[in-house]
């Protein structure tokens, strides 16, 4: 039987809760809430020249499990997740820490973790794939507390300014910075796909938990499908749930950076069961 995209994207937070119970702490519920867009990307959209740059990086357990899906990282590498890598392994094991480090080789494409430097990152790779003529496509996953970076709009808008119609940044909103509700912190920040436009990008909006969703909104735009004359940057921005769908996970700001106990493993396993 064929494993859908709703039974893979299971199997993966699986993983991910696995490598969890290695370390004292992870960032799970941020993992968990951009699953099914990178899930979407990579499994649906990108193609092999294509360039994603994981942004938001402390959500960066999802992008190792579905690499390693991919073959792309070796599956040691997450075993040993924040760990020391074993001597015997030598210099074949990269070392997998909480935020990414750039190793295009594995399919990384910039170290990230401090937030709001993502965007302009993906914005000059963008910019360095038309000069060169390439048809590379540059996908970039931002998270809300970077939208609360200037950084972020500065790039934002040098992006549409070049004309940057390969470039495609996708919005893990979740409505949580770190601990806090942007909705009552920063309310300022929604309606958020209307700020892209106003920066010059097209902008459009969906469940950031239906994979099938992720890839209509982003395959609509692709060449030879975006209305004519259209040569601008693309957001999508996704209404997610920060730990998604764990009961206990969700929308519960302490599973920010937590790793689960023996009990709380369990509960997780079974509400993840593919029965």
């Amino acid at each position: 039987m064929t494993e859908t995209a709703e039974q893979r994207c299971r199997r993966y937070r699986r993983r991910i809760l696995e490598i969890s119970r290695q370390v004292t702490a992870a960032h799970i519920a941020p993992a968990f809430s951009c699953l099914e867009i990178v899930d979407a990307l990579y499994n649906g959209v990108m193609r092999e020249q294509d360039i994603f740059i994981m942004s938001k990086g402390h959500g960066c357990l999802a992008q190792y499990v579905v690499l390693e899906d991919l073959g792309k990282l070796p599956r040691a590498a997450l075993d040993y997740y924040c760990l020391p890598v074993p001597q015997h392994f030598g210099n074949t094991l990269p070392q997998l820490g909480a935020h990414p480090d750039y190793a295009p080789a594995l399919g990384i494409h910039a170290s990230t973790g401090s937030l709001g430097h993502g965007l302009g990152i993906a914005a000059g790779q963008a910019l360095a794939e038309k000069l060169r003529g390439s048809d590379v496509w540059v996908y970039v996953l931002l998270s809300d507390g970077e939208c609360q970076e200037g950084s972020t709009w500065e790039a934002a808008m040098v992006a549409a300014n070049l004309r940057l119609d390969n470039l495609i940044a996708v919005v893990d909103h979740n409505d949580f910075g770190g601990m806090d509700r942007m909705s009552e912190h920063h309310p300022a920040l929604d309606p958020l796909g209307s700020k892209f436009k106003a920066f010059g990008w097209w902008a459009k909006e969906c469940s950031g938990h239906v994979t099938s969703s992720i890839q209509h909104s982003v395959q609509s735009v692709m060449p030879g499908k975006r209305p004519l004359g259209l040569d601008c940057p693309l957001v999508v921005v996704c209404e997610t749930t920060k730990g998604f769908p764990i009961s206990f996970m969700c929308n519960n700001s302490i599973w920010h950076y937590r790793s689960p106990s023996p009990e709380e493993y369990k509960q997780a396993l079974e509400e993840l069961s593919d029965e």
